[in-house]
């Protein structure tokens, strides 16, 4: 499979898995785990077919790790960015002093003034380190990277979790945890 495929493909699952899994016939299971086969009949039915060694190849093969099988290997889901309601079951976690948040430009003035929300997702998304934010951030041209004073807020009671793939949730950042890097 090309690169090109993959992105193809891969959008396709993360709009299904994270914001729309109705409209192609899926129900979200505790956790936010569908069944491979169920997924893969349900693509080929709307018309996006996947084999199940695309499949493998999307999620082993991602430099961002969106998606993730259970240890069987017969479940799958997206790692975390879900819009439709979800508990991922986490677990609360103790984090990095500092984290990382990638925005553009046009976005600076609201986050100084409300810090950083979770908008129409679940949480705010934060990186472990500077190089993966410049990466999410630059999705929307050259990012801005913030710095999240993720220990203080911590300290404070602000509960953090971490998803499978090392990307850091939290409810919101409150702007007086920021800084610029």
């Amino acid at each position: 499979m090309d690169a090109k495929q993959a992105t193809r493909l891969s959008k396709f699952l993360s709009l299904h898995l994270r914001h729309t899994p109705a409209a192609i016939g899926l129900e979200l299971e505790e956790g936010g785990w569908v069944g491979v086969a169920e997924l893969l009949a349900a693509c080929a039915a709307h018309g996006t077919p996947i084999s199940p060694s695309e499949l493998t190849e999307i999620v082993t093969g991602s430099d961002k790790q969106r998606f993730a099988f259970d240890a069987t290997g017969t479940r799958i889901r997206a790692q975390q960015g879900h819009s439709v309601a979800v508990d991922l079951q986490l677990l609360p976690a103790v984090p990095p002093a500092i984290l990382y948040h990638g925005t553009a430009p046009a976005a600076l003035p609201a986050i100084r003034r409300e810090g950083l929300q979770k908008m129409n997702r679940h949480h705010v998304h934060l990186s472990p380190d500077a190089e993966t934010a410049r990466r999410v951030g630059a999705r929307r041209g050259q990012p801005i990277i913030l710095t999240v004073d993720a220990a203080a807020m911590h300290a404070a009671g602000i509960v953090f979790y971490e998803s499978g793939n090392g990307v850091w949730l939290v409810d919101a950042v409150p702007p007086q945890h920021l800084g610029e890097a």
